[in-house]
């Protein structure tokens, strides 16, 4: 196991060092360390044997799919968001309840023996997208702000978004296999009341005690960034100890510490971001040890691979395109925006929570995880390798337009997340 452990330590130290020289070969973080995770798990050498139930395992993912959420929804500006909502609100009031109810379709006509529970838990674990599998997008100046803002925006909310309908569909699947479909709704949303009580809270609070520090010199910039990590993990361990979710706290305590500070906290946040981002390679591995072996074992079923293939296709880029009606957008833009829709983090560390929790009580989950990781293997694959070319393919074809953009409104940039994965902007 140490040995294992030793190889995982040397690659995030060489993935450190070579991260730029990787990415303009077009090889993605997730790239790098769900191969190496397979490689040396379970289905490979065994050097990391790990598996479900591995002492820590789920702390892990959810604590770090925790800090994304908090540092997401905290270094989010309204304020700036307000002054371009339109295409935001299309794409997570329109575009994310369609991509949902699409995939559950899709899942019921694929898999029409799982019942409605697994397609509708599925279609929500692949809605939620990551901007960070998608990097040269958001770093080509010549793709428009307005764009970028409206993609980036969208893949920082929806995963927290998208957490509440997770919890209710895994409900909803536990009630089903064990038969106890009496309270498992109230149950379920009281989960989520707590939750979003939690994060009113320690996001009013924190927000007040840091401004009133700072104000009086009580704290130093080193001291603000482990402040804002000790409220983010506030917020998830605080609404666990009450049976509340720890998801929806951190995500919704974030927004309301962000609303109550003014964004002032954004750079000391970067520090919980980068934390995060720095143990979601450690998650990816998980990922690639535990989920990728399980999805090689259907390999001879062609389901779940079609049903990839739909998932980052017709299921993100028809409710994109339906989202986008009346927008007065180019239709190259809209393609580009429906295709930009990767699976990543969220959508692992769902998989792998479905995966721990109906483990737990006996319910098949095999096909479920085969679905999800073929989903999001194709699309580490094909938006990892396509993102460079289409933002240079796009932004030359809007340079050669001659008529007003819609697509050109001048807008602030808005802060960069995840900026420890981002390389130089092209000049």
């Amino acid at each position: 196991m140490l040995v294992g452990v030793a190889i995982v330590s040397l690659l995030i130290f060489l993935y450190g060092t070579l991260a730029l020289k990787l990415g303009r070969l077009s090889i993605t973080m997730p790239m790098v360390f769900v191969v190496a995770g397979f490689l040396l798990g379970p289905g490979g050498m065994n050097l990391l044997q790990i598996s479900p139930g591995t002492e820590g395992m789920k702390s892990l993912t959810e604590i770090t799919l925790a800090l994304l959420l908090f540092a997401d929804a905290s270094t989010l500006d309204l304020r700036q968001v307000r002054n371009d909502a339109s295409l935001i609100l299309r794409l997570l009031g329109i575009g994310m309840p369609l991509t949902i109810l699409l995939g559950t379709a899709c899942l019921l006509g694929l898999l029409p023996g799982e019942g409605l529970a697994f397609a509708a838990l599925l279609g929500v674990i692949l809605a939620p997208t990551d901007a960070a599998l998608g990097l040269p997008i958001f770093n080509e100046p010549k793709v428009p702000v307005r764009i970028r803002r409206a993609l980036n925006v969208e893949s920082g909310l929806n995963d927290g978004i998208a957490t509440p309908f997770v919890l209710l569909f895994i409900a909803f699947a536990t009630a089903s296999q064990t038969h106890s479909h009496g309270n498992w709704l109230t149950y379920a949303l009281l989960e989520v009341v707590i939750a979003l009580l939690v994060g009113t809270v320690v996001g009013i609070g924190g927000g007040w005690l840091l401004t009133k520090a700072v104000g009086r010199g009580w704290a130093s910039g080193t001291s603000e960034q482990i402040a804002v990590f000790g409220l983010g993990l506030t917020a998830y361990f605080a609404s666990l100890m009450l049976e509340g979710n720890g998801f929806i706290a951190a995500f919704s305590g974030g927004i309301i510490f962000s609303a109550a500070t003014s964004n002032r906290f954004a750079e000391p946040t970067e520090f919980t971001e980068n934390t995060g981002a720095v143990l979601s390679l450690l998650v990816w591995g998980i990922f690639g040890a535990i989920a990728v072996p399980k999805a090689i074992l259907f390999s001879s079923d062609w389901r779940p691979f079609a049903y990839a293939v739909l998932s980052l296709t017709v299921v993100r880029m028809l409710p994109v395109a339906l989202a986008m009606r009346g927008a007065g957008l180019r239709t190259d833009t809209v393609a580009l925006m429906g295709w930009f829709g990767p699976r990543g983090l969220a959508s692992v560390v769902f998989t792998l929570l479905a995966f721990m929790t109906f483990k737990d009580v006996g319910k098949p989950i095999d096909l479920l995880v085969a679905v999800a990781t073929w989903t999001i293997l194709l699309s580490v694959l094909t938006h990892g390798i396509s993102a460079k070319p289409l933002s240079f393919w796009y932004s030359r074809r809007l340079a050669k337009a001659t008529e007003p953009l819609a697509e050109l409104k001048e807008l602030p940039e808005l802060r960069e997340r995840r900026r420890f994965l981002k390389g130089p902007s092209r000049g």
